[in-house]
Order: structure tokens, then sequence, then C-alpha cells
């Protein structure tokens, strides 16, 4: 596993992605670029288009030029690295490929986005067939787009971009936010066990739609307990916590606590709270000093299906 591809996927549909055009998509859609699923293939099913594909396939290019898609990110932020996934497609991939990225505000159209200063984050490289290709990225800046470039045409399953989220946090001056969304700058900085799942799926918008949508650690037989760390968007005040463990009926914890860290600084948030499977628990908090980070620990192991931390910025 490449280390960048432990942050969250910016792109992802399910975080609020769109594929907002591409040049072509006229053998498969090009929304599948970013659903969350890996890819899917089933040999000889055949449509109206041709053999049905789980990702973006442009026809046979006939003329000089090259297929792009353009991609909104669902989370602005810094990315850090790109996987461009041509999983199935073995005779009709393109050969090579680039990315770009910009920073656009507020709501640009297509055409606006055209016009926009692109910055080149991933330069036009060799494809396999068949294959996931991993590519560290050095840029630093925020960016809101990305744009995928294939030469000449082909097929991409899937674009994963991978990196930091730098929401645009003054939009909530005076009001109330999730401290710990991913989509507001959280993110789970450490974790004690990770066997099933990606702890940073806890910070995820929306419900877990199943168990692999939450965060499952290994069954512990020894002395201990399980825990994460969880970085705010910012420090802050929390109000309310929200323990969710839907869809963990025989492997939710059988208790929570909660712990802000600032600092050397530790400050009692939730003590050690019974829990029940397959519900969400919310608990009303009060302190007095914001805090940076939360440490969720979790006894004796299981795993969670969320976990939201409401207050303000301090």
């Amino acid at each position: 596993m490449h280390p960048f591809t432990r942050l969250p996927d910016l792109a992802l549909r399910s975080h609020g992605g769109a594929v907002v055009a591409a040049s072509d998509e006229s053998f498969a859609d090009k929304e599948c670029l970013i659903r969350p699923e890996r890819p899917v293939f089933r040999a000889e099913t055949f449509g109206s288009k041709g053999q049905v594909y789980d990702g973006w396939e442009t026809r046979r290019r006939r003329e000089p030029g090259h297929d792009w898609a353009l991609v909104r990110l669902g989370i602005p932020g810094v990315i850090r690295g790109v996987v461009i996934d041509t999983a199935w497609f073995k005779g009709n991939y393109p050969p090579y490929a680039s990315v770009e990225a910009a920073e656009v505000t507020g709501h640009p159209s297509p055409a606006e986005l055209a016009e926009a200063a692109w910055e080149e984050i991933v330069p036009r490289s060799a494809l396999n067939g068949d294959a996931e290709h991993h590519f560290e990225v050095a840029a630093g800046g925020r960016h809101t787009h990305v744009r995928l470039n294939t030469f000449p045409d082909g097929g991409i399953a899937r674009l994963r971009v991978h990196g930091e989220a730098r929401p645009d946090l003054p939009v909530y001056d005076g009001l109330g936010l999730d401290l710990a969304a991913l989509a507001n700058g959280g993110l789970v900085t450490a974790c004690s066990d990770e066997f099933y799942s990606s702890p940073n799926h806890v910070l995820a918008p929306g419900l877990a739609r199943h168990q692999g949508e939450g965060w499952e650690t290994a069954r512990r037989r020894g002395a201990g307990n399980d825990w994460l760390v969880i970085r705010l968007a910012g420090r802050g005040l929390i109000r309310l916590a929200e323990i969710d463990t839907t869809n963990l009926l025989h492997n939710a914890p059988g208790w929570v606590s909660l712990t802000g860290l600032d600092g050397g600084r530790e400050t009692e948030l939730l003590p050690k709270t019974r829990l029940q499977p397959d519900t969400p628990h919310r608990f009303r908090l009060r302190h007095a000093e914001p805090v940076g980070q939360v440490r969720v620990d979790i006894y004796p192991d299981g795993g969670l299906a969320r976990v939201r931390l409401h207050g303000v910025l301090a």
C-alpha cells in the first residue's frame, strides 16, 4: 500500500465528488470513475454500446487530439497522490495519461472550468492494462477540481485522488459544525488497529450503508483496548458527540470514552460509557477549554460506523 492511499479520496462520489464533463463517453459512463466500490466485470455482457464495462470508456479516436474528464472534488484539499486504475481494460486502455488540478471558487460551469489555470500534477505517463498506477504528487496548493487526460482514447475504471482536506471554514463563522468530519478537515492520525477497514471511514459523510463502511478491529485477545485519534478541523469546543454503531450487531464495542488532547493537556470529554449494538448514540459534552484532537477509546475492541463531534471553532 502506498502511504498516500491512507489519506481520504477527495474525489469519491460518496464524499460529494462529481464528474462534471468529459470529451466523450461513447462506450461507458464518465460517472463510473469515482464510484466508491472496486470495479467489477462480467464477460460477454453486451449492450447496445458493446461489452459493458464498469468504468469510463471513449470511442476509438480517428482524428488528432486526446480525451479528458473533469472531476469536481467532493472535498477540496491538498492532493498527495493519484491512482489511475485500468481494471478489466485489457485491449482498450489508453497507453498514456496525465492529471491536472485547479482551484476555482464558487460553483463553476464546465465552460468556466475550461478557462481555469490548470497545473499539471501527474505528467504524461505510460499505463498498462488491467492495473493500478500510483503517482505521488508534489504540488502543495489547495485544489477544487482535477482533469484526467487520456492519450489518445480508451477506458479507465477508477480515478482516486488522495489528499488532505482544506475546506472553506470561514463560511461557518458564528455557526456550529462537525469538527471531526472529513469534509471539514478532520482526519484520523493514529489508530491501534485497522484489520478490517480504515478508521477514516468513521469521519465520512452520510450514514454507513453496511458494516464495511465503518471501522472494525480484529478480535483482541490480550489486555488493553483499541483506540483512534482524530485531528479536528480546528481547535474547538465540542458540545455534542455522536457515536454510531449502526450495522455492527455482534461486534460493537461494549463501551466508549472520549479524551480531548491539546498540546500536552488532556481533558476528559466523555467517561467510559456503555454502548448498544446497531445504535446511534448522542452525548452532550461540557468542557471549558478548546481541544485540537480527540482520542476515541473503545473497550475492548469492535467497530464504529461513524463518529461526529459537533461544536464551534475556538
